[in-house]
């Protein structure tokens, strides 16, 4: 199976996702499309961050990448291994789908996959494989599934948080590895935002409850900010307190907070707070004062290795509203998996 007929199998299966979502479906396909409307419909049983709305934000995501002239550009420059190795991928569950990335480019790049799903995502992932295969069978050849201790690979993709990346770095520090560990992503305030730009920067902080590295954990804004727009901005996503999961933080982080006698706003399902950190609890948005534009660039160089995204209006800055839509070469953590997968 050679790497056309590989990235064909892609294609089909991003248009398949396509005709899913706007009706067009194809008979031969009904118990496909009715077997994902099923999936979707009870994914948060198995997750209770996985609500059908966000489950299906990210399969459409995917389904972006997956259009043929993106993944043509994408495989230009992939040669056919020699000798294709096993790479172990160990996959987070803490967005639907978070995956997917890993799996395609370790299958486009010719090799073999033996994959470790986490068990807050083990439902979604197995039906697109099956998926792959109904358009390329041979393709089935190429993936494993492991339950138990991994055996019998020659690289590891590995994502986690900080604790879990310590312990893969241990036990697989000696294969060729890519080890991932927490980031997260902020957004840079200048005070001259649209309303328009605001409403969309409650996709970057609300989209999957705010628990993927590309949501914007924290603002960086001029001194003296005053935080209303932010709060008007999020308006639309006042349903995530709905979730138990989400309302549970909410509730927990603000009793905290009162307790303490910490200063923070709040809007009965978004807490915002002044605070030096990078990373935030779930509900709770940090914010810090800036009073230059140099300030603001050397914390940003401080903190790059924990930074996925920077969002703002500014050059080289992820645009409001797209921080959670990244194309099919933004790799997590910046780290080209291709071009290690590449040079196995």
């Amino acid at each position: 199976m050679n790497l056309e007929t590989r990235k064909e199998a892609f294609v089909k299966c991003g248009l398949f996702i396509k005709r899913h979502f706007n009706g067009n479906w194809e008979e031969n396909e009904k118990s496909l499309h009715e077997g994902l409307n099923q999936l979707i419909a009870t994914a948060l049983t198995y997750n209770g961050w996985f609500i059908k709305d966000f489950v299906e934000k990210s399969i459409q995501n995917i389904a972006s990448m997956l259009e043929e002239k993106s993944l043509s550009d994408f495989c230009k420059n992939i040669p056919e291994p020699k000798q294709p190795k096993t790479v172990a991928i160990i996959m987070a569950g803490n967005i639907p789908m978070v995956g997917f990335h890993d799996l395609m480019c370790v299958l486009l790049s010719g090799h073999k996959a033996l994959i470790k799903l986490s068990s807050d995502d083990n439902v979604l992932l197995p039906f697109f494989i099956k998926l792959l295969a109904h358009y390329q069978p041979g393709i089935a050849e190429n993936i494993k599934f492991s339950q138990a201790k991994l055996a019998d690979f020659d690289a590891v993709i590995a994502t986690g948080s900080n604790n879990t990346a310590s312990y893969f770095k241990y036990y697989f520090g000696k294969y060729p590895h890519i080890i991932r560990k927490n980031r997260t992503s902020v957004a840079v305030i200048t005070g001259k935002e649209s309303v328009e730009d605001l409403k969309k920067l409650g996709d970057d902080i609300f989209t999957y409850f705010g628990l993927g590295c590309r949501n914007v954990s924290k603002l960086l804004v001029p001194k003296g900010y005053v935080l209303d727009p932010i709060f008007e901005a999020g308006f639309d996503y006042k349903f995530v307190v709905d979730n138990k999961k989400y309302g549970n933080n909410y509730d927990y982080n603000r009793a905290v907070y009162i307790l303490n006698l910490e200063k923070f706003l709040d809007n009965n399902f978004l807490i915002i707070k002044e605070d030096k950190g990078l990373f935030s609890p779930v509900s709770v948005l940090l914010y810090q004062e800036f009073e230059s534009e140099k300030e603001i660039k050397q914390y940003l160089s401080d903190n790059k290795e924990d930074l996925q995204c920077i969002v703002g209006n500014g050059p080289g800055y992820v645009p409001f509203g797209y921080s959670q839509q990244p194309v099919i070469s933004e790799y997590a953590d910046g780290v080209d998996t291709l071009k290690f997968l590449v040079n196995l």
